[in-house]
């Protein structure tokens, strides 16, 4: 791997996961009044919108616009079902029927089923120092997250399926973005990706605004949205999708362990949530697999 690719690639992955480990917060604030779907779609159409400005006048300033083929077309946009139609959906579901930190546990897989993925999808080979990379990152993220915070009652069972199958979803996902950016700008095929979660969002949308409503949208609640919809969707959905187009599936797909460790710390800055030492080991676990998988 070039040095600067590497790195650039890992910055990226990282910031993503970075962006997604705060969003909660937000996150949080803004579902209390509009339902997850409904805000899956605004933030969807945002993200597309942002990024549809940004080709339109980089088209501009070069004087070439770009040329998306039918099938470059509905490659990006079917991979984009994959992440933002299903796999964001069952991540709603799961959260709503288990619980934060069974979702946080669950969704920590994601790397481990890339690495199952990378190579029937990509031909990437799993070498020994990807998976000790593996295996020293989760370590480290089973640390910051505590499993023994994990509840495997019966009655969470379709909730925890869900989040199992978030994960196994958005891992597929990420593996074939890196398939499909080989053959189509990057930029353009992010923006037709997050299209392809708007369909099947709209019409859970629809269903949600008809049973729960929506309630009282303020200027916070706007703040909120635009957080989500630009800096959530459009720039980290791009950053996230650029650390797979530039890195190994394997190597990129550790940065995703940046999400709780920044949660936690989040917490702890705002909610006055407490750092223990196990939480600071475990930090340290996720940086030395990452250092180590950005080596191979």
């Amino acid at each position: 791997m070039h040095k600067h690719h590497t790195f650039a690639g890992l910055l990226a992955g990282l910031t993503a996961a970075s962006i997604w480990g705060g969003m909660y917060v937000v996150s949080k604030v803004v579902l209390e009044v509009i339902p997850p779907f409904s805000l899956l779609t605004i933030r969807l159409v945002m993200g597309a919108a942002v990024l549809g400005v940004i080709i339109y006048f980089r088209s501009k300033r070069s004087g070439t616009f770009i040329k998306i083929s039918k099938e470059a077309f509905w490659s990006s946009f079917l991979v984009g079902f994959v992440g933002y139609g299903i796999s964001l959906g069952f991540q709603f579901v799961g959260t709503k029927l288990s619980t934060a930190s069974n979702g946080s546990l669950v969704t920590s897989a994601t790397p481990a089923f890339v690495l199952l993925f990378a190579p029937f999808l990509l031909d990437e080979k799993n070498t020994t120092r990807r998976i000790i990379a593996l295996v020293v990152s989760t370590l480290g993220v089973l640390a910051v997250i505590d499993p023994r915070n994990a509840e495997l009652s019966p009655s969470l069972f379709w909730g925890n399926m869900s989040l199992l199958a978030a994960a196994l979803t958005w891992a597929l996902y990420s593996v074939l973005v890196r398939k499909v950016s080989k053959s189509l700008d990057l930029l353009a095929s992010s923006a037709i990706m997050l299209l392809g979660g708007i369909p099947s969002s709209i019409a859970f949308s629809v269903w949600e605004i008809n049973t729960t409503g929506i309630g009282e949208i303020t200027p916070g609640i706007i703040g909120g949205l635009i957080f989500l919809g630009i800096i959530s969707t459009a720039f980290a959905m791009f950053l996230w999708n650029y650390a797979f187009a530039e890195l190994p599936a394997a190597v990129a797909s550790l940065t995703f362990f940046a999400q709780p460790v920044v949660g936690s710390l989040l917490g702890w800055f705002f909610l006055n949530e407490t750092i223990t030492p196990l939480f600071i080991t475990g930090g340290i676990l996720i940086g030395i697999g990452i250092l180590i998988a950005s080596r191979a």
